[in-house]
């Protein structure tokens, strides 16, 4: 399992602040996690592919969308909103 965290404007935008996925091989990196969040419709493809100011952390460090992932990661989204 992968647990995923969404701070900022993200748990507005998605309508929830954390949730479980299961880790499988295709979920092996940053960038495989953001593609299958994103296939949940445009709302999540925008925040998560569109937005300069998404920050990304794996178990408390900042990580690129390269970043490889293994079972039992945390990973957290942070997003607000740019005026």
């Amino acid at each position: 399992m992968i647990k995923v965290l969404y701070f900022g404007h993200l748990m507005d935008a998605f309508g929830l602040g954390k949730e479980e996925i299961d880790f499988t091989e295709s979920l092996n990196t940053v960038g495989g996690l953001i593609a299958l969040l994103a296939s949940r419709g445009d709302v999540w493809r925008q925040a998560l592919t569109q937005n300069r100011a998404l920050k990304i952390t794996v178990n408390k460090q900042f990580v690129e969308p390269d970043s490889a992932l293994k079972d039992g990661d945390e990973v957290a989204f942070v997003a607000f909103m740019v005026s």
